[in-house]
């Protein structure tokens, strides 16, 4: 069966590169952090299985009254947030701050875990409560919305 989702598909416009992001439908500007983001949706769909219709691409978050976006967001069939994952380009290293950035949007969300990549490294967290516990894996969708 071929895949379904074409991921990686690129082409260049007036000498800037674009890539086809099958979950948002449309060309996007190929930045060193939208490689990684299509990396990380690549990887969530294809080797965790998470459903794409239930993956968000840039999913608008509200904190502390601004308006933010989540680089994604995995959802259980109950439409209840289960993942954040934070993306930063491959030269940005992935600090304190990153995992700030990723608790702040938890505390709107509500998920139960955090992915943070920059494509090189990939943490990911399981959160109970204040208690954030590093995982030595990447859980599946199935892992991810057990009860």
């Amino acid at each position: 069966m071929a895949n379904p989702l074409p991921w990686f598909e690129t082409e260049e416009r007036e000498g800037r590169m674009f890539v086809f992001d099958p979950l948002r439908r449309r060309f996007v500007a190929l930045t060193p952090e939208e490689k990684v983001r299509q990396q990380m949706l690549c990887l969530l769909v294809e080797h965790l299985h998470v459903p794409a219709g239930l993956l968000a691409v840039e999913y608008s978050v509200k904190v502390n009254g601004l308006d933010k976006r989540a680089d994604a967001v995995v959802f259980g069939t109950d439409g209840h947030p289960v993942m954040i994952v934070e993306c930063k380009a491959a030269t940005v290293k992935l600090t304190e701050a990153v995992l700030e950035q990723a608790i702040r949007y938890h505390s709107a969300l509500r998920p139960k875990y955090l992915l943070l990549s920059n494509g090189n490294v990939t943490y990911c967290y399981l959160v109970d409560g204040q208690t954030l516990s590093p995982l030595d894996h990447l859980p599946d969708y199935a892992e991810m919305t057990a009860q």
